[in-house]
């Protein structure tokens, strides 16, 4: 009997300095056909983004077999009476080997083959507000050793572009990304590691 495929994941969430809510929510679930995980950053910051950071996620949960079509349709009609969010869901089907992601909005995506460069994902610009907004899905295949990030825009970018980002180990991957931090956010921050297989 072969061991299904794993995905081993780590996050890092700090609110914006200053405040009790962090404005960012994240959820992740696997099963034995696959994978998915998706963040989301309401505007703004506090208990309001949180809300509909919160709702969206809620959403995923209560529809995680769904496709991203009807996901993100869904979240886009809990916020037609709150604040906005963006968003980013990537999910993976284990028996079709592949991957498919899109984010709305200033939620970074990274992949990173086992062997290759690292590929940054182009957000769709907007956010979810309750009214249908454009939006890509990217899909391809899915090989054993693959990183994904997923991260708001509390997190720095160049901070990406370091050398550790090469580890495949996610422990040293999450340990380079906090000393590189400030002590203080001037976001809510959340820094999503995914490694699969």
């Amino acid at each position: 009997m072969t061991e299904k495929p794993k995905v081993d994941l780590k996050v890092f969430q700090q609110p914006k300095k200053g405040n009790y809510y962090c404005g960012d929510s994240y959820f992740y679930q696997q099963t034995e056909d696959g994978f998915i995980c998706a963040l989301a950053d309401g505007l703004g910051s506090g208990e309001y983004a949180r809300e509909s950071s919160k709702a969206v996620m809620e959403v995923i949960e209560e529809n995680v077999d769904g496709s991203i079509d009807t996901i993100i349709n869904k979240a886009n009609d809990t916020l037609r009476d709150k604040r906005g969010a963006v968003l980013g869901i990537l999910r993976m089907d284990f028996s079709e080997g592949t991957y498919s992601f899109t984010s709305i909005g200033n939620i970074g995506i990274v992949v990173v083959p086992a062997h290759g460069k690292k590929q940054r994902n182009i957000p769709v610009a907007g956010y979810l507000s309750g009214y249908p907004r454009p939006y890509n899905v990217k899909r391809d295949s899915l090989h054993t050793g693959m990183l994904f990030f997923m991260f708001s825009d509390g997190v720095n970018e160049r901070t990406l572009s370091s050398n550790t980002f090469v580890s495949k180990n996610l422990e040293l991957i999450m340990e380079s990304f906090k000393q590189q931090q400030p002590v203080k956010y001037d976001d809510d921050t959340t820094f999503i590691a995914m490694k699969y297989g």
